[in-house]
């Protein structure tokens, strides 16, 4: 017994000072991984904060930025076209690079000097090395610094922050190190669209013309930042239309038929010209069926007023559904005020994706317009502006409202008639749907829409621009602005014997009919 007794109690303490030393060893554990969790926490911080730089690219300023992520990934913003994503690298590492500003004069001089354009391809890729060393040497700074701000503030102490301070560096520049490591040139070949030009791989070039080799590829790099600038440089160069207070801007779209890279256009149209409210005038889906009805959920996102009109492709479902919409305006048989604007607007009264329907026909349709233009009369206040899908319907709006709105032929056109009333026809800015394809590849349909400038005071038209993008497989992009040349023109009341269909001739502006060979577009 006099044995056992020591033996235990030197057990005892030899377990106490293992367990000490177990809860020393977790202690400091801790305090390591709180240093590295404040390392990589603060180091995202400063990334956040200061991982971006302006550099010059040929004659734009381009804005670099770097930060974390799941998905190693090159991202260019090419707004108002999309994004384009490339597969470069395998690192947790995110570059971004967007156009920030277009400096008109050097892009007009390369416009019109075409050496311009080689001495661009022998410099640009130089100009993108030379910023992409600045954006990591100022984004590494910055990740320590956040990274050793962050440790002082939570631990009180400099050794910890300084600590901190080098986990953020070195996670930063293994990250770094990794993407160079795996960079791989060819993903240039094969980038991911989204936004307005997908699937159309000629805005970065030819995809035989890539090479393995980045520092062979400044011609097509050259030609990308030469396009954007174009498209910058364009819309400077329109023939100028002031707009004040007192003006709203109205963007006219019609015939989405379900195409989800509408949203993307209509969006980046709405931000670019600061929209202040959307008109469609109908057919956003294609057969009108309940599983389409969540296509009209995206309204919602636009965050502005979104005038609507039930087209021949629309159901009565379809209609609730984008009533649903917060931020929807649908008229069907009524007016509302809209913006200083009173719209009146009625659905088309057939849906042609039902056979079996008794669906009007031509003249059938024009009488129900008839009607209507007699009930859009009477509104006090007057109707500055109707919307109607099919022209046909709107002929008997003639002369009693000053503007009109319409669309179903998937082709534009306009015409002021000699009653005063102004006919503003859209295509389809869904690039007609899966119709688009109709023509073949060589000849899609493109993504069109128009920005109308309203005065708010005398409710008329002052000027207007039509949008007109390539479709699919087309990198095109063309902004025609025209001007009312008399906007407080008088209307002429109708005359009661029936006076000839409202329409463009045909040597100016192609015919209103349907487009596919059913009469329905």
């Amino acid at each position: 017994m006099d044995t056992v007794l020591p033996r235990l109690g030197r057990a005892l303490a030899a377990l106490r000072d293992r367990l000490a030393a177990r809860r020393q060893g977790l202690l400091k554990a801790g305090r390591v991984a709180a240093v590295v969790l404040a390392g990589l926490g603060g180091g995202w911080l400063g990334l956040v904060v200061g991982g971006q730089v302006l550099t010059p690219v040929g004659p734009a300023d381009v804005s670099l930025s770097v930060g974390p992520s799941w998905d190693g990934e090159t991202v260019v913003d090419v707004a108002p076209l999309g994004t384009l994503a490339f597969d470069t690298h395998s690192a947790p590492l995110r570059f971004e690079a967007s156009i920030d500003e277009i400096r008109l004069a050097a892009a007009e001089e390369m416009f019109e000097n075409p050496e311009a354009i080689d001495r661009m391809g022998r410099t640009i890729v130089g100009e993108v090395k030379a910023g992409v060393i600045r954006l990591m040497a100022q984004s590494a700074a910055a990740a320590a610094l956040g990274a050793g701000l962050v440790g002082l503030a939570l631990f009180r102490s400099w050794r910890r922050a300084g600590l901190s301070a080098a986990t953020a560096l070195a996670a930063f520049a293994a990250a770094g190190g990794a993407a160079a490591a795996t960079f791989n040139p060819s993903a240039i070949a094969e980038p991911r669209y989204s936004g307005l030009l997908a699937g159309a791989p000629q805005v970065v070039g030819s995809a035989e013309a890539v090479v393995s080799r980045f520092d062979q590829y400044r011609e097509q790099l050259a030609s990308l930042v030469g396009n954007v600038s174009r498209l910058y440089e364009v819309t400077s160069t329109l023939p100028v239309y002031e707009g004040d207070e007192s003006t709203v801007r109205v963007l006219h779209v019609s015939d989405i038929h379900l195409n989800p890279a509408s949203w993307n256009v209509i969006s980046s149209i709405q931000e670019q010209f600061q929209v202040d409210l959307i008109v469609d005038s109908g057919d956003l889906t294609d057969r009108g069926s309940a599983a389409e009805d969540a296509f009209a959920d995206e309204i919602a996102d636009l965050e502005v007023p979104y005038v609507w009109v039930r087209g021949n492709h629309d159901s009565m479902g379809t209609q609730r559904a984008v009533e649903a919409q917060p931020n929807a305006v649908v008229l069907d048989g009524r007016a509302e005020e809209v913006g200083g604007i009173v719209f009146y607007g009625a659905g088309d009264p057939r849906f042609t994706p039902d056979k079996t329907a008794a669906n009007p026909g031509a003249e059938e349709l024009r009488r129900i317009g008839e009607g209507q233009a007699a009930e859009a009369a009477a509104e006090e206040p007057p109707v500055d502006v109707a919307v109607l899908h099919d022209p046909a319907q709107a002929e008997g709006f003639d002369g009693r409202v000053p503007l009109v709105l319409s669309g179903h032929g998937h082709r534009r056109w306009t015409e002021l008639t000699e009653s005063g009333t102004r006919y503003l026809v859209q295509g389809s800015t869904g690039g007609a749907g899966l119709r688009g394809l109709e023509g073949g590849v060589d000849r899609p349909k493109p993504y069109e829409a128009s920005v109308l400038y309203i005065d708010t005071e005398t409710k008329r038209l002052q000027a207007w621009d039509d949008i007109t993008l390539g479709g699919l497989g087309l990198t095109s992009a063309q902004i025609e602005r025209h001007i009312e040349e008399e906007p407080d023109r008088e209307l002429v009341p109708p005359s009661p014997t029936p006076s000839p269909p409202v329409g463009p001739t045909p040597s100016a502006t192609p015919s209103r009919e349907a487009d596919s060979p059913a009469g329905t577009p």
